[in-house]
């Protein structure tokens, strides 16, 4: 296992850590089916990015392992911007997909536990690095933070690959979320230890 070296990310990295996620999301189910083709995936899924994870570099809570992985947190109390997050599916996506992708979006937003939690919206490592523990030691990373908190984690599992990397680091599914033709997605829980 290479040495991994986390460090929380400032906005001038901000572009290196989207990349990285969006070369990380490129054969995911969920983003390949809001963007099937190609072209369309390289220009919207690292603007889908900024939205939902963005926040997290004005609150020291973005991480990235140099030239691996990153991983995008946000803090209790902080939620993507939903009406930019909206304008961006209706402005990129197939019409057709809409009513789907908005479906979906609701049921995430309905899984989120009510109870003060970190969200994380966005972590990836670069295909070519996969597999040699940079995935889990962001999450290891930032999970000792939620346990000196004693607050809950919650993401949403895009793929069975990344549900079993996080039941790994303890997290538990919670339900399903599926719209449309769209691929599963499964909400996850965990507790502070």
């Amino acid at each position: 296992m290479a040495t991994q070296d986390v460090k929380t990310a400032t906005k001038a990295e901000m572009d290196q850590c989207v990349a990285l996620i969006a070369l990380a999301f490129n054969s995911d189910p969920a983003a390949r089916w809001l963007y099937k083709d190609a072209d369309a995936f390289l220009e919207n899924f690292p603007r889908l990015v900024r939205i939902l994870g963005g926040a997290a570099f004005d609150h020291g809570s973005a991480h990235i392992i140099e030239g691996a992985a990153a991983a995008l947190w946000m803090p209790p109390g902080v939620q993507p911007d939903e009406e930019a997050l909206a304008a961006l599916v209706e402005s990129t996506a197939p019409a057709s997909q809409h009513t789907a992708v908005f479906a979906m979006f609701e049921q995430m937003s309905e899984a989120h536990p009510q109870e003060p939690h970190w969200y994380l919206p966005m972590i990836g490592t670069d295909p070519a690095r996969q597999g040699q523990g940079y995935g889990s030691a962001l999450l290891s990373h930032a999970l000792s933070n939620c346990d000196a908190q004693g607050t809950l984690a919650y993401l949403e599992a895009t793929s069975p690959r990344s549900a079993r990397l996080y039941q790994r680091h303890g997290f538990e599914p919670v339900g399903t979320i599926q719209a449309g033709d769209g691929p599963p997605i499964t909400p996850m829980l965990r507790k502070p230890r």
